[in-house]
C-alpha cells in the first residue's frame, strides 16, 4: 500500500522561504509522476507542481518562478522549495501521484502571515 508522508510546513513571514518534502513508500518510486497539491481553507484542493519521472517540471501560474520542485529517487522523495512566500499560498500541502492518484496523507500546514 502506498504511503505519502508530507513535512516541512510552518509559520513564515510574507518573503519568506519553506522547503517541504514527501517520503513515498510502497511504491517503485521512480517510475512515479508526482504532484504537489495545496489546499485553503474553503477552496477546492488544487496541483501547484508536478515532476515527471524524466524530470520534467511544470508549474501553476500562481507559483511560476517562486516555487520549485524536484525529486530524489534514492530517497524516494519529492521537495517543494518554496520562495517569495504570498499570504495566499497559506494551505495544506500534500503530495500524491498524477495518475492513479493515491489516499491522500496528512499533509503539511504552512502559513504565510507577519
Amino acid at each position: 500500500q502506498v504511503q505519502l508522508v508530507e513535512s516541512g510546513g510552518g509559520l513564515v513571514q510574507p518573503g519568506g522561504s519553506l522547503r517541504l518534502s514527501c517520503a513515498v513508500y510502497g511504491t517503485i518510486f521512480i517510475w512515479q509522476d508526482m504532484g504537489w497539491y495545496r489546499q485553503a481553507t474553503g477552496k477546492q484542493r488544487e496541483l501547484v507542481a508536478s515532476i515527471r519521472r524524466s524530470g520534467t517540471a511544470t508549474y501553476a501560474d500562481s507559483v511560476t518562478g517562486r516555487f520549485t520542485i524536484s525529486r530524489d529517487n534514492a530517497k524516494n522523495t519529492v521537495y517543494l522549495q518554496m520562495n517569495s512566500l504570498k499570504s495566499e499560498d497559506t494551505a495544506v500541502y500534500y503530495c500524491n501521484f498524477l495518475l492513479p492518484q493515491q489516499q491522500w496523507g496528512e499533509g503539511t500546514l504552512v502559513t504565510v502571515s507577519s
